[in-house]
Parts: C-alpha cells; structure tokens; sequence
C-alpha cells in the first residue's frame, strides 16, 4: 500500500514488545529496553512491506475520562502499568521521533481514537490510512482508504479491509461498534449481552442493522406486537428468551456501544516523512541501545549506496 499513513498503536506495540521479549534486553547501564526494540523492529519491518508516505505513532490515556464514567468497570481489570516498562513509554516518543516518525497523542482519548481520527482525516483529504494495531475495535474504522495491519505468526505482515471483517466477525466495518456491545469485548472489561455470542450478534445484525433496531424489535416482542409475533414464527432469529435479555440489558448495552464507538478528535494531516536511519542510529546509541543502533546503522548504509537508488 504504497504511499499510505502508517498510524501506529505505540501503547500495544510497547506493551506487545515488553512481554514478548526478555527483559535481559537491556541498554549500557542493564535497564530493560526490551519495548523499544520490539516497537522499533516491529514499525521497520512494516515500513518494508508497506513503503508509507509517513509514519505516525499514536498514544493517548491508559483509559479515556468519558468511557469510566460511562461504565466504571471499563479497564478496571487490567493491571497497573510495570514499572520497567513505564521507563521505555517515557522514552520511547524521543526514540521515535529521532527517526524522523511523527508521535501524536490524546490527553482525554485514547490511542484508537487518535489513530481513527488520523484515518478519517486522511481519507477525507484524498489519500489513504493503514492502522497498525492488534485491538479489534479499529475494524470499526475499515473503510475502502482505511485498513488494518496485522502480525501474523513469524513476523508477516496481514492487511485488512472490509471483507475480512466481515469474515472475521460477520458485520460491516460500520456495525462493529454495535457488535462489540452485544457480544461484549473481554479486553475491555465489556460483557456485552446475556446470553449472546459472536454468532448470535452478528445474525441479529445481518437481520436489523443496528443495536437500536435490534432492541426496539426486542421490545416489540416482549409486548407481543402482532408484527414481530409474525416475524418470529417466520423463523426470525431473535427468539423470545433472546428478546427478553435484549430488553432487560437495553440502556446498558446502548452504554456499551457508547463507550466502544470510537471518538473523532480534529488533528492536522502530518506531512510526508521519510525514517531518518542515521539519526535513529545516533539517538539509540545515546540511550545505551547497542543492537538497534547497530541495525540502524546498517539501514543507514544501506540507503545511501548507489544501488538503493538504481
């Protein structure tokens, strides 16, 4: 996808990198560096099978403000930030923007919002996105300018459109939102509706189109609206015990899907950037980072030999 905005997922990629690597990966003075090598090593090899016109690394706040008061038990579960890893995402925006990537951040949102925001905002100007990220709620923000990277075993690379969501979920990228509320979304501490599965979800989808449609035809037949009576002897596939638990949950799963649509924020089109190998060089060894100053180094080289430019 040549000549796309790379928007990149820092706080996944961070934290994908610090347990997947060993913390033996340390700089001069034996401090874990494990996050950001992975991080970087990750955003090069994607920069060699995509060629972007930039790359965009995207942060924001561990949860957004709005969506804990929304539903208190969103992230509640997750555990407080290591304390080696809180040292590698204080640096790693200097890092990253030592080769010559932009890093772009929300104080109030979150990383998905800043990286579906930066999307939108490059497809509205003509041009085109891809989000690198292993969170499954940016399949919400799938479009026709606008994929998905993902990691597959050994390191490949995969892209996503609207195809494979809909294979992979069995929606349009558009539904998602609504999908996750009634499936629920265990990640983000979201339970979705009683009862109701991803296959369950996405064939009430297919059949109403959106979860508001979904529950006023829930509480249609829990009143025995003569219409909905007759759909669902006609083999509708909302089934009354179904219904009942639709309509039971419905204000708590409108809050769901309140707190997985992701949010536009206003944010400039960053402009065409190419990844300064030398300067990453001299920045990663500054922070101690022998291995990756070396492999930059090299790149370095690399680029700058004639026959790169053939």
């Amino acid at each position: 996808m040549t000549g796309a905005l790379l928007a990149a997922d820092l706080p996944w990629l961070l934290y994908r990198s610090f347990f997947a690597l060993p913390r033996s990966i340390s700089d001069a003075k034996g401090r874990p560096v494990n996050a950001l090598l992975g991080t970087v090593n990750a955003l090069l090899n994607v920069i060699d099978s995509q060629s972007p016109r930039c790359v965009l690394a995207c942060t924001g706040a561990e949860e957004a403000v709005y969506r804990v008061a929304l539903y208190a038990p969103y992230h509640a579960h997750r555990e407080p930030m290591p304390k080696e890893l809180r040292r590698q995402w204080e640096l790693a925006p200097e890092l990253l923007q030592g080769l010559g990537w932009t890093v772009a951040g929300s104080a109030d949102l979150e990383a998905d919002d800043v990286m579906f925001s930066h999307a939108r905002k490059e497809e509205d100007e003509g041009g085109h996105a891809a989000i690198f990220t292993g969170d499954r709620d940016l399949y919400g923000a799938v479009s026709e300018a606008v994929s998905v990277l993902e990691v597959r075993k050994g390191g490949e690379v995969m892209e996503l459109r609207a195809e494979d969501v809909r294979g992979r979920y069995g929606v349009e990228p558009g539904q998602v939102a609504d999908f996750i509320a009634l499936r629920g979304d265990p990640s983000d501490g979201l339970p979705g509706g009683r009862g109701i599965g991803a296959k369950t979800a996405a064939a009430l989808l297919v059949a109403h189109g959106t979860l508001e449609v979904v529950l006023a035809e829930a509480r249609a037949i829990c009143t025995d609206d003569a219409a909905a009576v007759r759909a669902k002897r006609g083999g509708a596939v909302m089934s009354a015990k179904t219904a009942a638990a639709l309509d039971e949950q419905a204000e708590l799963l409108r809050t769901f899907k309140e707190v997985a649509t992701l949010q536009r924020i206003e944010v400039e089109r960053p402009a065409d950037s190419g990844t300064d190998y030398a300067q990453g060089a001299r920045v990663a060894r500054e922070h101690g980072m022998a291995r990756l100053s070396k492999r930059l180094s090299e790149l370095a080289s690399a680029a700058a030999s004639p026959a790169s430019k053939e």
